[in-house]
């Protein structure tokens, strides 16, 4: 089964996203969300509220040991390294980084509308493989 991750803000809060989601969890994938927002506090000092994200986490199945937060640090730092097969993401610029910085597959949600089969189609490719 392949490893992948999700974007959360404006990606994993999309009903179309979280339902790609909830298939490849179904199908035995391991599903991340790595997100920029901050963990506990952000940069000011104030406390984070991420009860969203772990409701949706939660509906969708991941568990949540699968969070990861960035913090505001780009995502690349978490993502390389860990055999991750693909991201999905709306921010070009995360998205270039990745592309750059590491050998996961970069998938851009906005503008794009192959996002959804480009997903499946990375994971198809991959099992035939193997």
């Amino acid at each position: 089964m392949s490893k992948v991750s999700f974007d959360f803000d404006s990606t994993l809060t999309v009903d179309v996203v979280q339902n790609l989601a909830k298939r490849l969890v179904k199908e035995g994938h391991e599903v991340w969300i790595v997100t920029s927002r901050f963990e506990f506090t952000d940069s000011s000092g104030n406390k984070c509220n991420n009860d969203d994200l772990f409701e949706i986490a939660f509906e969708i199945g991941i568990p949540f040991d699968r969070i990861h937060f960035c913090n505001m640090d780009d995502k690349y730092n978490f993502l390389k390294d860990k055999n991750f097969l693909w991201h999905l993401d709306d921010d070009f610029i995360e998205l270039s980084l990745i592309r750059s910085e590491t050998n996961i597959f970069p998938i851009w949600r906005i503008k794009r509308n192959d996002w959804y089969n480009e997903c499946l189609d990375l994971i198809r490719i991959l099992e035939t493989k193997r």
